[in-house]
C-alpha cells in the first residue's frame, strides 16, 4: 500500500506540473506569432470571426507536438526540485526505495504522453494541416520535376510541371536527351517540347498540341515540329509520377503516416535519391520525436534531484539549453541526410543518443 501510495501521489505532482508547463508553453509559443496574424487578419477583414476561431484550433496540433516533450522536461524537472528542496526525495531515498523505483509512476505517465504525442503528429497534424491550408486558401503548387532514366542509368528526359489540378496537369516542358554516348563537347539535349496540359488516364501521360524544338548534337536549334499527340509517360512510371507529384507539393506535416511511408518508397523507386532521404528522415523523426517524452521525462528527474544546499537554477539551465539545442538542430539535420552526408538512420538518432548520454552522465554525477 505504501508503494502504491508512493506512485500516486508522485503521479499526481508530475501530471499537475506537466500539465501547467505543456499549457504555459503552448500560450507563449502561439501568442506572438499565431494569434497575433491571426487577430491582424481578423481585423483588416481577410478573416471571418469563425475563421479565426478555425486557424487557432487547427494551429493547436502543431504547437502541441512541440509542446509535448518540453512539457515533460520542464515539468519532472520543477517537481522533483520542490520534492528535493521540501526533503521529501531525501525520505524516500532514506527509505529505501532506488531512484528509478521514485521515477516509475514518472515513466508510466511519460509512455502515455508518448503514445499521444505520436497520436498528435501522425493523426490530427496532417489533418489540421490540410484544414488550414483549405482556410487559408494556400494551393500554391509549387514545382515539380520528374526525371527519367535509362536503365544504364543515363537520363532520357527531365519532365517538368509547373501547375496542375485532378484531371490536367498544365504547362508541361519536356527535355529529351541523347540516349546514347555522345562525343565530347556534344549537346545532352535532343529536343524540347512545350504544352499547355497533357492528360493523364491512369496509365498514361499524354500532350495534345504541343511544340517540339528540335536540337543537333552540337547544340544548335534546327527545327520546331507540331505535335498532335505525343506519349510522354506510359504503364507504371505514369502511375509513381502522378503520385509523387500529388505528395510532392505537401508538406511533411500534411501526408499521415501510411501517405509518407508510401512517398518514400516511390521516392526510392524512382531514384530521387535527396527527395527520399529528407522525407526518410522526417519519417523516423516522428517516431523519435514521440519517444523523446520518455527520455526528456527521465532527463527532467535527474536534472531536479539535487542536494539540499546545491543551486536550484543550474537544472532548469542546463534544460532550457537542451530544448534550443534539440529544435535548432532538427534543421541541420535534415539538410545532412538530404545531402547524404549522414544517413537519415544516423541524423534522426543524434538527440536521443546524446540525451541518453547525458541521463547516464548524470545518474553517475549525482551518484544515484
Amino acid at each position: 500500500m505504501k508503494i502504491k501510495l508512493l506512485d500516486r501521489y508522485i503521479f499526481s505532482q508530475v501530471f499537475l506540473t506537466c500539465f501547467a508547463c505543456i499549457f504555459i508553453f503552448m500560450i507563449i509559443w502561439i501568442m506572438p506569432e499565431i494569434l497575433l496574424k491571426t487577430v491582424q487578419r481578423t481585423i483588416n477583414g481577410s478573416y471571418t470571426i469563425e475563421m479565426a476561431i478555425s486557424v487557432l484550433l487547427c494551429e493547436l496540433p502543431k504547437v502541441l507536438n512541440i509542446a509535448m516533450p518540453v512539457g515533460m522536461l520542464l515539468g519532472t524537472i520543477l517537481c522533483f526540485e520542490k520534492l528535493s528542496k521540501d526533503f521529501e526525495i531525501t525520505v524516500m531515498r532514506g527509505s529505501g526505495f532506488p531512484f528509478f523505483r521514485i521515477i516509475a509512476s514518472v515513466i508510466v505517465l511519460s509512455v502515455f504522453a508518448t503514445g499521444f504525442t505520436f497520436i498528435v503528429g501522425s493523426k490530427l497534424l496532417p489533418a489540421s494541416a490540410i484544414k488550414l491550408k483549405e482556410i487559408k486558401d494556400d494551393n500554391n503548387v509549387s514545382q515539380f520535376v520528374f526525371p527519367v532514366k535509362h536503365k544504364s542509368g543515363a537520363m532520357d528526359k527531365i519532365i517538368i510541371v509547373p501547375n496542375f489540378d485532378e484531371n490536367y496537369i498544365k504547362d508541361v516542358i519536356v527535355l529529351n536527351f541523347y540516349n546514347h554516348e555522345q562525343e565530347k563537347g556534344d549537346s545532352l539535349l535532343s529536343s524540347i517540347v512545350v504544352s499547355d496540359y497533357v492528360k493523364y488516364n491512369h496509365s498514361d501521360w499524354t500532350i495534345n498540341n504541343a511544340k517540339k524544338y528540335l536540337i543537333s548534337k552540337e547544340g544548335i536549334f534546327k527545327d520546331i515540329v507540331e505535335v498532335n499527340e505525343l506519349k510522354i509517360l506510359e504503364g507504371e512510371s505514369a502511375v509513381n509520377a502522378y503520385k509523387l507529384m500529388k505528395y510532392s507539393v505537401n508538406r511533411d506535416r500534411e501526408l499521415t503516416n501510411p501517405q509518407i511511408s508510401e512517398y518514400i518508397k516511390l521516392l526510392k523507386k524512382e531514384q530521387m535519391d535527396d527527395e527520399y532521404r529528407f522525407m526518410l528522415n522526417k519519417y523516423i523523426q516522428r517516431y523519435v520525436h514521440s519517444f523523446m517524452c520518455i527520455i526528456f521525462a527521465i532527463l527532467g528527474c535527474l536534472l531536479g534531484f539535487s542536494k539540499p544546499r546545491e543551486q536550484k537554477f543550474i537544472g532548469m539551465l542546463i534544460a532550457v539549453g537542451i530544448i534550443f539545442g534539440y529544435y535548432i538542430t532538427i534543421p541541420f539535420f535534415d539538410l545532412l541526410a538530404e545531402k547524404d552526408v549522414l544517413s537519415p538512420w544516423i541524423t534522426s538518432m543524434i538527440a536521443p543518443t546524446i540525451s541518453i548520454i547525458l541521463i547516464i552522465t548524470l545518474k553517475k554525477m549525482k551518484d544515484l
